[in-house]
């Protein structure tokens, strides 16, 4: 499968946002700690919520799509064993790992394959696994399989790194578990205030979500109850950077500015101007791109989710660019196909700094995972001539109907 763009044309008009696939997942994974009905709205239908639905219905869990929202619910017929999911479940989407800390919670024992997701390296998952020995699990290595054999004692984990993974699983994990856990230097991202907010709702004791320190209070049960994860601020950025790289003027609604203010100021810097009224932004892109630096880092900072599609409006911006991402430093295979655009682009390390060029041109590329796969829709958007994106299974991972919506705005766009 593949998209087949005819760049040039300039984006404009409305579109609607998405919940994040980065809450929905992991609030997925938390709907295991009830035996309650739950339901997400607004939930996007791409293939890692199938993926993640899959791997419900492997562990009791009906799940079904109700127009736009997602509903859970368990199998009373259900018998499942020691709760295993297959290898080919995990691999598919990489939070299936967080089915470590919602199954060890819920049933005092898990076993499950390592995960799967797109691969660009550095992101092992011992800082998940040691955290949790920290609160008091045993865990071992048992046929290719993670195994948690205890519940959480409560106590301090302490994160190396604010691993956003991590700190969901230990939130997962201790919910249901025996006193007080407390996680330093957690991640603050809004996913983890999203995933907070459900548990709570369902009667969690979760206190400090969107800050470094979180602390929870084990409960012996939870109830039911219905969720609207924020924006998906990830989908919203890559629009916005669509508009800015063909010079549009959109409109984005259901969008939290605050938790995407990173881009916005340099989305600023590069001459293009904002209207934004409660949960809608307006964009007007001008003419004449500027050269930036940025750094990617934990939330606040700008998000590495973002950084493939930055590096396309870095690439045709006037004067030299320098994207640095600290926080997965391999994460440049957008640019061997950038190049194949006419990209002018170097990486050294974890840096890549880029002499803007007027307009890039059409080639055949390829997505190598979910972010690569959005940036190269974006240079195809902005170049001249035709451009085939190849493997936009990728993108299906995190963008519902990408193509549709661009098409909507006056993208010369279609899958073939």
């Amino acid at each position: 499968m593949v998209f087949k763009i005819n760049g040039g044309n300039r984006l404009c008009g409305s579109l609607k946002i998405e919940s994040a696939k980065n809450s929905v997942l992991p609030i997925m994974a938390g709907a295991v700690l009830t035996d309650k009905e739950v339901i997400i709205e607004n939930c996007p239908k791409i293939s890692d919520v199938f993926a993640m639905s899959d791997i419900l219905r492997s562990v009791g869990k009906i799940v079904k799509f109700c127009g736009e929202n997602l509903t859970i619910t368990p199998d009373e017929g259900f018998v499942g064993g020691d709760l295993n999911f297959s290898t080919d479940l995990a691999s598919s989407v990489r939070t299936s790992v967080l089915m470590l800390g919602a199954l060890s919670a819920k049933t005092k024992k898990a076993k499950i394959p390592y995960p799967g997701g797109c691969d660009f390296g550095g992101r092992p998952i011992d800082i998940h696994i040691n955290a949790l020995k920290m609160l008091g699990a045993k865990i071992a290595e048992e046929d290719d399989r993670i195994v948690c054999g205890s519940p959480i004692k409560g106590g301090k984990a302490v994160l190396p790194f604010p691993s956003v993974g991590a700190t969901e699983n230990v939130i997962l994990a201790c919910v249901l578990g025996k006193g007080d856990s407390v996680i330093v230097n957690a991640a603050r991202e809004p996913e983890i205030v999203d995933l907070a907010a459900f548990l709570n709702r369902l009667g969690a004791k979760i206190y400090g979500a969107g800050t470094s320190v979180i602390r929870v209070e084990g409960v012996k049960n939870l109830n039911g109850g219905t969720i609207r994860p924020s924006p998906d601020r990830i989908e919203a950025g890559t629009y916005l950077v669509a508009a800015a790289v063909t010079g549009g003027e959109i409109e984005l609604n259901n969008v939290n500015a605050e938790n995407i203010s990173s881009l916005l100021g340099k989305l600023c810097d590069n001459t293009c101007k904002f209207k934004i009224k409660n949960d809608i932004i307006y964009l007007h892109s001008g003419k004449r791109k500027k050269a930036f630096d940025l750094t990617t880092g934990p939330y606040p900072l700008f998000p590495t989710d973002l950084q493939a599609q930055a590096s396309v409006l870095a690439a045709v911006s006037d004067g030299r660019s320098k994207i640095k991402d600290e926080v997965f430093k391999n994460r440049f295979a957008h640019v061997v196909e950038l190049k194949k655009m006419g990209a002018k682009v170097s990486v050294h390390g974890n840096l890549a700094t880029f002499d803007g060029v007027p307009v890039l041109h059409g080639a055949e590329v390829c997505a190598h995972d979910l972010r690569c796969g959005a940036a190269l829709v974006l240079a195809g958007l902005n170049a001249e001539g035709t451009t085939v994106v190849h493997d936009v299974k990728f993108l299906e991972r995190g963008y519902y109907a990408m193509d549709k919506k661009l098409a909507a705005l006056g993208a010369d766009i279609v899958r073939a």
